[in-house]
């Protein structure tokens, strides 16, 4: 399916990598067309057209909105290096859906015979890989004395009182390389199944991605976010030291510290669109095992005012908290001052909405972002820089969390 969707100008696979949770959406999904229907790149009013945009849809809606999406909220600009030049938003109305389900296939198009897709998949000659695997040479913007500067510098702020937390990343590249798009995300998918793994083509663009985190979900007139903070590195040679390694993770204090930061940013970000009283934390501390990684996560729930549109819950929520940091205006100060590189599609969001106007998004982390025609390669890691942060375990956490996407580039 996966191959077939690849030949079409865009294509979204999601799939959750059969992970089970109360708040699981669709277990794969795949979404493939020849053109975008919105994209920030071809409009001037952007926040209004794409409203007006999204008022007049009921149909599916697949696409993303990378992390400068911000700019358009509030009033920054960022002027960093950027590598792979996406439009802060691109949405598609797709040609053609396909859902699984446990043994069930259920095909969405309007033009197509249902059963000759469902033929056209099967059938679909998959096509021969005439690349040359080459050595793949990943540098870093930051050497490790620069990033451990920046962090202490980044901690001065914080005992300044200028913030209490603040996510910073740091990119790792690669130029002048072509790589098979597909064969990789295949590749990161296999040793790093995570509930929230995308294969996303725009044209000449590509996210091969394996994250964990849902950013917003919408069912009804329910919200649903789901933010990380907190990760420890496994020990998956030896399961006794592996349940320590998450026990001490669980008993954190400064990684809970981080959390629960992030907990009451994202509450406060909910109760701009939420009905009075209804902001609710369903969980705390959350702890999930990943392959690379144990990590904390928090549930925080809400009921929407009535009458909102994705537009309006994004200016309220938009970017989230877990990759910003708290209080969030500022630290997106600091995060445009000292990073080398634009965030772009790296931590912003990529999901779907359906014909009913339920949502579901995720965060962009774990994922290579790659540009064809430029033969760009990108993957951004980051983690949140406290009071309490050592900036050698900063580095350190920041090369395990990349490591996953390490051992496929360099195999």
């Amino acid at each position: 399916m996966l191959n077939w969707a690849n030949q079409f100008n865009i294509c979204c696979f999601l799939d959750n990598n059969f992970y089970q949770s109360t708040y699981n959406s669709i277990e794969c999904l795949v979404a493939v067309a020849n053109e975008v229907a919105f994209s920030s790149a071809t409009n001037s009013d952007v926040l209004q057209n794409l409203s007006n945009f999204l008022g007049n849809s009921n149909d599916w809606v697949f696409g993303h909105f990378s992390y400068d999406f911000k700019n358009y909220i509030l009033p920054f600009q960022s002027n960093n290096f950027d590598g792979i030049k996406a439009p802060e938003v691109s949405l598609f109305i797709p040609n053609i859906v396909v859902q699984l389900k446990e043994k069930t296939v259920t095909i969405i198009s309007k033009k197509n015979n249902s059963s000759e897709i469902f033929k056209a998949i099967n059938e679909f000659n998959i096509p021969e890989n005439h690349l040359t695997t080459e050595k793949i040479n990943i540098q870093s913007r930051f050497s490790k004395v620069e990033y451990c500067k920046i962090i202490n510098q980044l901690k001065e702020h914080i005992q300044q009182g200028d913030c209490y937390e603040i996510n910073f990343c740091q990119e790792f590249f690669a130029e002048n390389i072509e790589i098979n798009s597909l064969k990789i995300y295949q590749e990161l998918n296999s040793i790093s199944p995570n509930p929230f793994s995308t294969f996303y083509k725009l044209f000449d663009t590509f996210v091969l991605g394996a994250s964990p985190e849902r950013f917003i979900k919408k069912v009804s007139n329910k919200i649903i976010s789901q933010p990380i903070k907190g990760t420890i590195k496994r020990d998956l040679k030896n399961s006794e030291k592996d349940a320590l390694l998450k026990l001490q993770l669980q008993n954190s204090e400064k990684e809970k510290s981080e959390n629960v930061m992030i907990v009451d940013l994202v509450r406060n970000d909910l109760s701009k669109i939420a009905q009075r009283d209804s902001v609710t934390v369903n969980e705390l501390f959350g702890m999930y095992t990943f392959p690379q990684v144990h990590q904390m996560i928090s549930t925080i729930t809400a009921t929407l005012k009535n009458n909102l549109n994705l537009i309006d819950i994004l200016k309220g929520l938009f970017p989230m908290g877990s990759m910003t940091g708290t209080p969030k205006y500022k630290v997106m100060q600091l995060i445009e001052h000292y990073e080398k590189s634009k965030r772009g599609l790296y931590s912003g969001t990529i999901g779907y909405i359906t014909p009913e106007n339920d949502f579901d998004f995720n965060v962009v982390i774990r994922s290579i972002v790659y540009n064809h025609t430029t033969k760009y390669l990108s993957y951004q890691v980051g983690g949140a820089i406290t009071n309490k942060s050592i900036a050698e375990d900063e580095y350190e956490e920041c090369l395990t969390k990349a490591q996953a996407i390490e051992n496929v580039l360099k195999k």
